[in-house]
């Protein structure tokens, strides 16, 4: 993609951190602190305070401020801080500035937290491939999008925050009934899934298919594109609490890939083999995908899933699945009928063409019903620890979602009136209520009533 420079300027922009966070915390580095010109960095020509000659600055441009996540050290979920940034982006001619609604979260901002994911640059930094929002602000040269317009983003990072400026290249006009949730889940998963599954793959009617991680985004995105051909088998691994959802969804032959053998399940079932095989894991289980794979099959490679093991760096889970990886030399491929393919988007490079034919085609897709995004959750930027400890543990079912907006603040007790009137309506309730002591009077009354009563009758009797 062509993309990358926009990210890189939009790091460099100053970022103040968070209130919340203590001013402990490591703060943006030299490199995010460049750029746009914070107000103890005025240009020299212009005086600390307004004088009649010249007008102060509007006080709008001087509170532009926006929310981002920063990734600001390699480890666990803490790593991830929300911080505040100020100044708005300037524009390019090719340009657009995009208010942001929802953002995609992948598997590779778990990578780039752990220092594992090589396209992600070093903290401090934004993560964020791909996002959806509407257009706030276009440049000199853009003709086909305009402000207002609902889009999906698509860039190597950077767009997990409020404001984003990027190419007006790499955003796609929504669909109408497309949500911001869905737009900011589609680019990356369907994009991955598409292309392996029809540019590099081949897929065709009647064929058979092992896809891992079923019940996550490329897993689902897969699934659901290969119902676009009749009669195509797929073999999904999923935990079983998941079975359901994802037979639902199009896999045919759910398999529970912790309590059985994947491998010896799928022979059973389709003794010659597979035609296609997705692999997202890497390690030993690229070298079983390989053995599972028909003469002419396609083993196609897209991940190493099995380095991440816990929320910090596991240099063991690292070594073990590098040292397992996967070897074959060509004449061995030539021997057994059998492609091998390897298949990462952020390295397609400049093929802008393939990307954009690509991503058509999905949106066409949707606005014909074929082809829906699975929301599996949503969170707020406040809640990101929380969002990727739901994919890391393998909770998720569908995509996972960032919201800009701030999280409204949940009723607390001391800002809630309601239980402190209550309270001091219990506490006034002897004192102010008078029915109690105005019937404990009227039963002495009447007790006072009785008594004369009887003592009258007592002397009647006597008299």
């Amino acid at each position: 993609m062509s993309g990358e420079e926009a990210p890189a300027r939009q790091q460099q922009e100053p970022a103040e951190e968070k209130t919340e966070n203590p001013p402990t915390e490591e703060p943006p580095s030299e490199e995010a602190q460049e750029g746009e010109p914070s107000p103890a960095e005025e240009p020299a020509d212009e005086p600390a305070a307004a004088t009649p000659d010249k007008a102060p600055v509007a006080p709008e441009e001087e509170v532009f401020s926006y929310r981002a996540l920063f990734l600001t050290g390699y480890g666990g979920y803490d790593k991830v801080k929300l911080q505040m940034k100020k100044g708005k982006p300037s524009l390019k001619s090719a340009e657009v500035l995009v208010r942001v609604k929802a953002c995609g979260l992948n598997f590779a901002e778990l990578l780039g937290r752990q220092g594992l994911y090589e396209l992600l640059p070093s903290p401090p930094v934004t993560p964020g491939m791909e996002c959806s929002g509407v257009i706030e602000a276009i440049g000199e040269e853009v003709t086909d999008r305009k402000v207002g317009d609902r889009v999906l983003v698509l860039s190597r990072h950077g767009l997990w925050q409020e404001v984003v400026v990027v190419p007006a290249s790499l955003t796609f006009i929504m669909p109408e009934s497309m949500s911001f949730e869905e737009a900011a889940a589609l680019p990356i998963n369907y994009l991955t899934a598409y292309i392996m599954l029809f540019e590099m793959a081949n897929v065709r009617a009647g064929q058979s298919i092992l896809i891992h991680m079923a019940a996550g985004g490329v897993g689902i995105a897969a699934t659901q594109l290969c119902q676009l051909l009749e009669d195509v088998t797929v073999f999904g691994t999923a935990s079983a609490s998941k079975h359901e959802t994802i037979s639902q969804g199009g896999v045919t032959h759910p398999i529970d890939y912790r309590t059985r053998d994947y491998a010896e399940e799928i022979r059973k079932i389709s003794p010659k083999g597979l035609d296609v095989v997705l692999d997202p894991l890497g390690g030993s289980d690229t070298q079983k995908a390989f053995s599972l794979l028909k003469p002419m099959g396609t083993l196609i490679v897209f991940g190493a899933a099995n380095c991440v093991t816990g929320q910090k760096k596991n240099l063991l889970a690292v070594a073990k699945t590098w040292y397992n990886q996967f070897t074959i030399n060509t004449l061995r491929l030539m021997h057994a009928n059998k492609a091998v393919c390897g298949f990462h988007l952020g390295y397609l490079g400049d093929e802008d063409e393939l990307i954009t034919q690509t991503m058509t085609r999905l949106l066409e897709l949707y606005t014909q019903g074929k082809i829906k995004p699975r929301i599996d959750s949503t969170y707020h930027f406040e809640q990101v620890g929380d969002a990727m400890r739901r994919m890391h543990e393998r909770n998720n079912i569908g995509k996972v979602i960032l919201l800009p907006e701030p999280k409204k603040e949940e009723e607390k007790p001391e800002s809630n009136p309601v239980p402190a009137e209550t309270d001091k309506k219990e506490e006034e309730k002897p004192e102010s209520n008078p029915v109690p002591a105005e019937t404990d009077k009227k039963e002495e009354e009447k007790d006072e009533n009785k008594m004369e009563t009887s003592t009258e009758e007592v002397k009647r009797e006597e008299n």
